[in-house]
């Protein structure tokens, strides 16, 4: 297994509309109604909203790949393209997925250590994420590689009001 990781290119647009829905439906369609599945990956994943997000300097978009198959990705934030005031010695990872087909394979670690990277890289003391409390896989990888829960925020999948916890890592 070859793997790669890319940085977004403006020419990636429908590539990276196609996988944040399957990943993000692949991993919420089993505990959330279908039509706020659908509700919520019309309004986050839209061509317009994403291309947007791709053009803020804070933020920044790679793509992991396995023998050239799209197997993931990662946005990460700083100063204040971050979805919380969290500082500017944070760096936020706003998502991070891997396709279900490419999962066990270590690649959720490489774009995790590529975040811890791209954080010491621009002088951050911290990275944090927002991880549903739900979702006991993620934040059991995220727990082992020593995250802490910090905190919480309302994160709403149609007009469901869900809890996804605060985890921060200090990096030394």
């Amino acid at each position: 297994m070859k793997i790669t990781i890319k940085d977004y290119a403006a020419e990636d647009l429908d590539k990276l509309e196609a996988i944040s829905r399957e990943t993000f439906d692949e991993t919420f369609r089993e505990q959330n109604k279908p039509e706020h599945m659908q509700a919520y990956m019309n309004q986050a994943f839209n061509r317009e909203k994403l291309e947007k997000e791709t053009r803020d300097s804070g933020s920044r978009f790679y793509f992991i790949e396995s023998d050239g198959e799209t197997a993931g990705y990662l946005k990460i934030n700083k100063d204040g393209a971050q979805t919380e005031e969290m500082g500017e010695a944070s760096l936020e990872i706003e998502r991070i997925y891997i396709k279900k087909a490419y999962q066990q394979y270590g690649l959720g670690k490489n774009l995790l250590q590529l975040a811890i990277d791209k954080a010491r890289e621009n002088s951050k003391k911290k990275v944090w994420l927002g991880v549903w409390e739900k979702n006991e896989r993620a934040i059991a990888f995220y727990r082992k590689r020593g995250f802490i829960e910090t905190g919480a925020h309302a994160f709403y999948m149609g007009d469901e009001e869900q809890t996804d916890l605060i985890m921060v890592k200090t990096l030394t």
